[in-house]
């Protein structure tokens, strides 16, 4: 903002002192040592110029009483449209005195708050911690946190996902974790908080991305019912090759928590769900584009859903098919078919390729560098 400031400053006084002298002045400053402060005030002149054109455009369609689809495109190609929480001011999302009633949905006027079927999409600024926190001790909840370590995954992800996951997920509350893999021997011992508890499972090892689709959900649907079910009341599902950077905290539980996908969740590129006709995960159309990496939920909720996504992916492979993105596109028609209550936003589920965007404040969760060559070499 100085940058901009003194490149303004320095134009001014030129086209003020010296009117005809405007480009004999710029080409002495190309000659001269300046040429980063003249590649400021050209950027500065040129943004000036783009605001200035459409702005006056738009205003005197808008005077006109038009407001055609052109005047919005180009526009849109570069700065996608959010569609902010549609409900007035002050409404409430729940009945009577529901935790997610202390939401301000207008607190922040940049992002979509709220979806057209009452849901919340957690965002920064949106909620009090200790409120959320305060609520669900006081219910004496409990959480499962469940991952698959397999293969390298474990050697390479693991440690690192519960050590952030311990500083980060759930602080106040007491969580089990359920670690799945094909080497339960070799998973890091992590020192836990009270009232934390880490569960090894052992599982077999899949080469093919629909059995391993498969392993998941039947061992998720297996292991909700056998354990879970008898000690949590909510459940978290995610991938290992991520870990936690910031708080994770009680405001993300729900009834079924879906996480928006951090390269969709702007709309501004065409979702990629499965378009085979002969797959169960076959969609047209959609509401939003959800990230497999995150789901959760009450334990029974989370258990329709791996129940769901099982049945497609097995009857896909019965019938030869195989869904574009495995489990997630499975997760996506289940989500569609079955509205979540909770939405989280990419803060909770970041991509650090992304680069910078101004609506995300706080990184909560960070996808972990992909070592692909390493995860694939079957003699390391």
């Amino acid at each position: 903002m100085l940058f901009i400031n003194a490149a303004r400053s320095y134009i001014r006084k030129i086209a003020v002192e010296h009117p005809t002298d405007l480009v004999v002045k710029m080409r002495h400053l190309l000659r001269s040592k300046h040429v980063f402060l003249l590649a400021i005030c050209v950027t500065v002149g040129l943004l000036t110029f783009y605001h200035f054109l459409f702005w006056t455009s738009a205003s005197a369609k808008q005077d006109d009483g038009e407001r055609s689809e052109s005047t919005h495109r180009p526009t849109e190609m570069y700065f996608p449209v959010i569609h902010k929480c549609p409900f007035p001011r002050g409404e409430k999302l729940r009945p009577d005195d529901h935790i997610d009633n202390s939401l301000d949905l207008w607190s922040r006027q940049d992002v979509e708050t709220c979806t057209p079927w009452r849901a919340p999409i957690m965002w920064d600024e949106m909620f009090q911690s200790d409120v959320y926190e305060k609520y669900y001790s006081e219910k004496g909840t409990s959480v499962a946190l469940t991952v698959f370590a397999v293969g390298r995954y474990l050697e390479i992800y693991l440690a690192d996902f519960l050590t952030s996951a311990e500083q980060h997920f759930m602080v106040g509350l007491p969580v089990d974790y359920y670690v799945f893999t094909d080497v339960p021997t070799n998973v890091p011992s992590i020192q836990l908080a009270p009232k934390r508890t880490l569960q090894v499972i052992g599982v077999k090892k899949y080469t093919r991305w629909q059995d391993i689709s498969m392993m998941r959900m039947e061992t998720l649907t297996e292991t909700i019912e056998n354990l879970i079910s008898k000690r949590n009341e909510y459940v978290f599902c995610l991938d290992v090759d991520q870990f936690f950077v910031g708080p994770f905290g009680c405001e993300a539980l729900g009834d079924s928590v879906a996480q928006l996908h951090a390269h969709y969740y702007k709309k501004d590129a065409p979702f990629t769900y499965d378009r085979n006709p002969k797959s169960m995960a076959y969609m047209e159309e959609g509401d939003y584009y959800y990230h497999a990496a995150i789901f959760g939920g009450t334990w029974q909720s989370v258990k329709n859903i791996t129940q769901s996504c099982l049945q497609g992916i097995e009857t896909d492979k019965e019938n030869g098919v195989e869904a574009l993105w495995h489990d997630e596109s499975h997760l996506n028609k289940y989500f569609f078919l079955h509205k979540p209550s909770k939405l989280l936003s990419p803060e909770y589920c970041w991509a650090n390729e992304i680069g910078y965007r101004s609506d995300v404040h706080v990184r909560r969760l960070i996808w972990a560098e992909k070592h692909y060559n390493a995860l694939r070499d079957p003699q390391r």
